[in-house]
């Protein structure tokens, strides 16, 4: 294993960086000398980050819509720093981040060139966009050298799919791009009571109420409207049930007109925007729930497990290795009866919820803990 390398690794927006990498770089400097360089488009939090992350911060506009221009402009920036620089690797994730990257480090002739595939980012898209889509991807992966597929389902599709030689794809361990924080930040025992007092206060949540909770973007293709009429349907036979979703509301692949007034108006739904650190909020809830119809690896389901919840989630993509079904979780389709049915059942059996919970938390210990996670990382891509 050749030490001391630079690496630089492309993301498009900022608030990826916890989820992706959290302190990946100060363990990998650690155990292998690298020197980590962080591309992102422009961001107050990007810059702040890089001092305790321990990554050198490159500012270049990358955007997450289909943009020809930017996107050639970007890897033109991408091409000049890589080459100033004197890169020896090129990481490059989500669908546009990878494709700048892997492009502009394919023009740099940088011999090892990575691409982590997060997702299947056509899966819900149509016609000429899913095509369209379809082919960036397989773009992408013909450039790479590696592509990491976040779970053995992105694997299979990839490869059903053909994106890219089927030899360059691996998956590190049970799957995740990063692992989870089991022992600091996601760990129920390591959490300020000081902070979910204040919450609990905040959000007027007695000792009665049993918290239904989600994480994560407020949009369509995480179910949300779903979950909205499964929530109108609990409602009126769990009385003292409430649910708390933490996330954005976003315009792009936005929420039907109804689940807004929903969310706004109901009083048994907490709504909380965007958070920089979730993690105290899972320790407001009894439940979590992610009714999902496309992922690559439910990171956030590994979280809630951490945090001894029990969790309930579809067979999405990614989601079926998230959970040990019936030890840790339960598997819902996207049905509002089905999800308004298997939140009830943990909300009437609150002894079996709370054994998932812990089962949950073993689980992800076993499997997703960001130290073995990492110790992979150095072991089969050495980055």
């Amino acid at each position: 294993m050749n030490n001391n390398k630079k690496i630089l690794h492309i993301i498009t927006v900022s608030f990826v960086i916890n989820h992706f990498f959290g302190k990946q770089f100060v363990y990998l400097k650690q155990k292998t000398d690298n020197e980590y360089h962080l591309g992102c488009s422009p961001s107050e939090d990007f810059i702040k980050h890089s001092t305790e992350l321990e990554y050198i911060p490159f500012e270049v506009e990358i955007t997450r819509d289909i943009s020809p221009l930017k996107d050639l402009r970007a890897i033109i920036k991408i091409y000049q720093y890589i080459k100033i620089n004197k890169i020896d690797k090129v990481v490059g994730h989500t669908p546009k981040g990878g494709m700048v990257a892997m492009i502009a480090a394919f023009l740099a002739n940088v011999s090892e060139r990575v691409y982590f595939r997060h997702g299947i980012i056509y899966e819900t898209s149509t016609g000429l966009k899913k095509k369209l889509l379809k082919n960036i991807d397989r773009l992408t992966g013909f450039f790479a050298t590696k592509v990491v597929c976040v779970s053995n389902s992105v694997k299979q599709i990839s490869e059903n799919d053909k994106l890219n030689n089927p030899h360059k794809n691996l998956i590190l361990g049970f799957g995740t791009c990063n692992g989870i924080d089991t022992e600091n930040r996601f760990n129920p025992d390591n959490k300020s009571l000081e902070i979910i007092t204040s919450l609990r206060e905040n959000y007027k949540i007695n000792s009665k109420d049993r918290i239904v909770g989600y994480v994560g973007r407020l949009v369509k293709d995480k179910g949300i409207d779903d979950l909205i009429n499964a929530w109108d349907l609990l409602k009126e036979n769990f009385s003292n049930a409430k649910l708390l979703l933490v996330g954005p509301i976003e315009e792009k692949d936005s929420i039907s007109e109804y689940s807004k007034h929903q969310i706004m108006s109901d009083p048994t739904i907490i709504y909380e925007d965007f958070v920089t650190d979730a993690s105290p909020y899972f320790s407001l809830m009894d439940i979590f729930v992610l009714p999902t119809y496309r992922e690559g690896f439910p990171t956030v389901s590994l979280e809630a497990s951490a945090m001894n919840l029990p969790v309930i989630i579809t067979k999405a993509t990614g989601c079926e290795e998230a959970i040990v079904e019936n030890q840790t979780g339960l598997f819902i389709s996207n049905n509002p009866n089905d999800i308004a049915d298997k939140i009830l059942f943990y909300l009437k059996n609150e002894n079996i919820a709370k054994m998932h919970g812990k089962q949950g938390r073993s689980f992800v210990r076993e499997n997703f803990e960001q130290t073995k996670i990492w110790d992979l990382i150095i072991k089969k891509i050495d980055i």
